[in-house]
């Protein structure tokens, strides 16, 4: 049997608001086999304000290869993929494309590069900007409509992902969903939004499978982070009649629609999703691409041990991130996806090291805590008012930015009062 011809494409590169030049992404395809490969545009080589966009890429010239690690990771460099749709886009992107080979057999199956250029120009996370030869950046609305909807249309959005989660969706549904996924997320149904100030934000709708409120438990866990002291992203709850909607503001963009480079944790340690990595490793990263390493330390170790005080356990390296500040240098952008987990066991995805393991407890923490440059005064300080934000969760879960009822606070209880509660209270009092 005949081997089919390898297809290539290439994509032009861009950053920031105004596109500016940054290389060629080219993809290659032969029967199951993907691979692509990234060369910097000269432009960008010798620009003053150039720097890496990805840790798995050299600043240097030339074409630079690159291959899935594993059949759970991307085809593309960390960077490019960390753009590409999470588990919800990319299901939205299926269906249309299934419901379209129905009326058109010859319809090619989807490939990696049709989900990375399936995303919305306007709304793609981060700086990176993907552009055809002809100058049409991808994907971009035909002149008159909008991909990215604002706040009032939730209900549309909502119903519509409703749909598509039960599996009777409309050709019309999927049309309207298609470009509005976003990578920060899971399999959990959201889109993204222009909030009411004209901002960029990430609606998440309640699923049909949900049995308490996670889009309320998500916002909880939000403002309690920043009452600990976390650099969080900004939530609240948008009320579609009954309905609450988490409504989170983007922070890759600022109040000009400036675009911000941004990268995952798992692309900063070219980490495959088939390995076990620590946060001691994220630490040695900041050390080395970090622009104020001291604070993202500090900061680091802060949201270790409110993940473990609310049981956010969903800690994987797709949900902790930087954003680029100068000349190469990076910060850990605010926390996001950090939910209560009340169902699971209080052990976290991402290991504290080699050594430890899996983070599961207060003592553990405080044993490690000189690797992120804290002395034992400081981190007992720190443990402090993380155990004086999440003590109150209660207060915070009954008031108006939450809105949980009384009712409800039993579905959350076992995430927020267990044992390791106990153990940083007793520490705190010794």
């Amino acid at each position: 049997m005949p081997v089919a011809a390898p297809t290539r494409q290439q994509v032009q590169v861009c950053i920031g608001k105004a596109g500016l030049p940054l290389g060629t992404l080219v993809y290659v395809q032969q029967g199951r086999r993907q691979n692509c490969a990234f060369a910097y545009d000269e432009i960008w080589l010798t620009s003053p304000d150039r720097f890496n966009v990805s840790a798995d890429l050299q600043l240097m010239p030339g074409h630079q290869p690159h291959k899935a690690a594993s059949p759970h990771d991307s085809v593309f460099h960390g960077a490019i993929a960390d753009t590409a749709p999470d588990a919800w886009g990319r299901r939205v992107i299926a269906r249309d494309h299934a419901k379209r080979r129905r009326t058109d057999p010859k319809l090619q199956p989807l490939t990696e590069l049709d989900y990375l250029l399936a995303v919305d120009d306007f709304s793609r996370i981060g700086a990176l900007r993907l552009r055809d030869p002809n100058g049409t950046w991808h994907r971009t609305a035909p002149e008159g409509w909008r991909t990215t909807p604002p706040l009032i249309e939730l209900e549309h959005i909502y119903q519509a992902s409703r749909a598509v989660e039960r599996g009777e969706e409309t050709v019309e549904d999927l049309r309207y969903l298609q470009g509005k996924g976003t990578s920060l997320g899971g399999m959990r149904p959201k889109c993204t939004i222009v909030d009411g100030d004209g901002r960029l934000a990430i609606g998440k709708f309640p699923s049909v499978n949900d049995t308490r409120s996670v889009t309320r438990g998500e916002v909880l866990a939000l403002k309690l982070a920043q009452l600990a002291g976390i650099d969080a992203a900004p939530a609240r709850i948008v009320s579609l009649a009954e309905v609450p909607v988490a409504v989170i503001r983007r922070f890759d963009r600022d109040g000009n629609d400036g675009r911000t480079s941004y990268q995952s944790a798992a692309s900063l340690l070219q980490a495959s999703r088939e390995e076990d990595r620590s946060y001691t490793e994220i630490a040695d990263a900041i050390r080395s691409y970090g622009h104020s390493p001291t604070r993202d330390l500090h900061q680091l170790w802060r949201r270790l041990v409110f993940n473990l005080l609310i049981t956010n356990v969903d800690d994987h390296l797709q949900n902790h991130g930087f954003l680029h500040v100068e000349h190469g240098l990076w910060r850990l952008a605010p926390a996001f996806d950090i939910n209560p987990f009340p169902d699971k066991e209080r052990e976290s995805k991402t290991w504290l090291s080699e050594e430890d393991g899996p983070i599961t407890d207060v003592h553990m923490l405080l044993a490690r805590s000189a690797y992120f440059s804290l002395d034992q005064k400081q981190a007992q300080t720190i443990m402090a008012e993380i155990y004086a934000a999440v003590v109150n969760w209660r207060k915070v879960a009954l008031g108006p930015e939450v809105g949980l009822r009384a009712y409800e606070l039993d579905d959350f209880a076992a995430a927020f009062e267990h044992g390791q509660m106990e153990a940083a209270a007793a520490l705190l009092k010794g």
